[in-house]
C-alpha cells in the first residue's frame, strides 16, 4: 500500500490530500510578515508551510552572484544581494518552527544545496522537499536521503528517465518518498502543460510511492481534478497580497483562495465515495416526483384484459416501474382501475 507520514501525518489513497503552503521567499526576508503568513495558513486550514533555503555563495557562481539585478523584483543592486536580502538565518527558523508547532503546523523548506541540507538538518526539520531544479542532482539527492528523513520530490522539467534516475538514488538509502507532478513554469498558463495524466503515470510505474502535485497555476480548479486522479499531496505557493514586490506574488494563493482551495479539496474527498452504487435517503422526495410508474390509461373494468394500450407511464413514481411492464400486459384487473391510478400486481391475476 502506498502511503508516507509526514510529521505524524498518514497519507495515503485512502486519505484526504496533505494540503503545504509554500511561503519560499514571499515573506519579503521579513520575520513579522512571516509569521503572519502561518497564522493565515493555519486559518485555512493546510497541514504545513514551507519556506525555501539557500546558501547563496555556495550555490550561484560568482558571476551569478555578483551579475546586476534591477527591477521592480529586486531587493538589491546585484543578484546576490537580492537574495540574500530574502534569506532567513538560524534565528529566524528556529522562531518560526517554534510559531508553527504552536499553531500545529508542520514547518520544513526546501534544501537548495549541501550547505542549506545541513543547515536544515541541524535545526531538526521533520522532512525535506527537493525542487524541481535538482531533480536531476543525484549526489544532492543521495546526501539528503541520507538523513533518513521524508522526502518530496518535485519533477517539473523532468523526463520518466530522470524521475526513474533520481528514485533510483534515493531508494536504496530511504524509502520515504513522495513524487509530485510539476510543471516549471511561473505561473502555467498553457493548461496542457500541466499533464495532470502524468499522477496516474506515476502511481503505474510507482505503486508503492505517494504521488501529488506542485501546482503552479493562478486558480485552484487543477489541484480538486488532481486529487481525482490520486495526488494526496498538494503544494501550492501563497501570499498574504498578490501585489507585493517580487516574483512569486502574482500566481500565488491569497488567503481566500487558499481557504477555497483547502474547502474544495475536502470536498473532492468526500465526493469521491466509495465506488458502491446506491440511491441515497436524500435523492427519494426528488426521484418519487420525476419518476415513473404504469398507470391506467384510462378507466378500465374489472377482468379486463390489459393490453398494451391500456398502460401509461406517468410521473410519480408510487407504483410499478416501467421495467414492469411485461409483468403487467396479458393479465386481467381483480378490481375496476380508474384513469391514472397505479397498477399493482396484487391486483392482477393470469389473463
Amino acid at each position: 500500500m502506498r502511503e508516507i507520514e509526514l510529521d505524524g501525518v498518514r497519507v495515503a489513497d485512502d486519505t484526504g490530500a496533505y494540503v503545504i503552503a509554500e511561503i519560499g521567499h514571499n515573506h519579503q526576508g521579513s520575520l513579522e510578515t512571516a509569521r503572519a503568513m502561518l497564522e493565515k495558513a493555519r486559518e485555512c486550514g493546510v497541514h504545513a508551510v514551507k519556506l525555501q533555503k539557500r546558501s547563496n555563495r555556495d550555490l550561484f557562481t560568482g558571476a551569478v552572484y555578483d551579475s546586476p539585478y534591477a527591477g521592480e523584483n529586486s531587493y538589491g543592486d546585484t543578484y546576490g544581494t537580492h537574495r540574500e536580502a530574502l534569506e532567513f538565518g538560524e534565528e529566524e527558523y528556529l522562531a518560526l518552527k517554534a510559531f508553527a508547532s504552536e499553531l500545529g503546523l508542520s514547518f520544513f523548506a526546501t534544501a537548495f544545496d549541501f550547505a542549506s541540507a545541513d543547515f536544515l538538518e541541524r535545526i531538526s526539520i521533520p522532512f525535506y522537499k527537493i525542487a524541481s531544479g535538482d531533480l536531476t542532482n543525484i549526489p544532492l539527492l543521495r546526501y539528503i536521503a541520507s538523513f533518513g528523513k521524508p522526502m518530496i520530490l518535485s519533477t517539473g522539467g523532468g523526463t520518466m528517465d530522470d524521475v526513474r534516475r533520481a528514485l533510483n538514488a534515493i531508494l536504496p538509502v530511504n524509502s520515504k518518498v513522495s513524487v509530485l507532478q510539476c510543471t516549471a513554469c511561473y505561473p502555467v498558463e498553457n493548461y496542457g502543460e500541466m499533464n495532470l495524466e502524468v499522477i496516474r503515470t506515476y502511481r503505474r510505474e510507482f505503486p508503492e510511492i505517494v504521488v501529488g502535485l506542485s501546482d503552479h497555476e493562478s486558480g485552484i480548479s487543477m489541484a480538486v481534478a488532481a486529487f481525482a486522479l490520486g495526488a494526496r499531496i498538494v503544494e501550492k505557493h501563497f501570499t498574504l497580497n498578490r501585489a507585493w514586490r517580487g516574483t512569486d506574488h502574482a500566481f500565488s494563493l491569497a488567503p481566500s483562495g487558499l481557504r477555497r482551495l483547502v474547502r474544495d479539496l475536502e470536498r473532492a474527498r468526500q465526493a469521491m465515495g466509495d465506488g458502491v452504487k446506491r440511491r441515497y435517503p436524500s435523492e427519494e422526495k426528488p426521484l418519487f416526483k420525476m419518476s415513473k410508474a404504469l398507470v391506467a390509461a384510462r378507466d378500465l373494468p374489472a377482468g379486463h384484459v390489459i393490453a398494451g394500450e391500456d398502460v401509461a407511464i406517468k410521473s410519480p413514481g408510487d407504483g410499478l416501474a416501467p421495467y414492469e411492464i411485461e409483468r403487467v400486459i396479458g393479465r386481467r384487473l381483480l378490481e375496476p382501475l380508474a384513469e391514472d391510478a397505479p397498477f399493482s400486481l396484487e391486483g392482477l391475476a393470469e389473463g
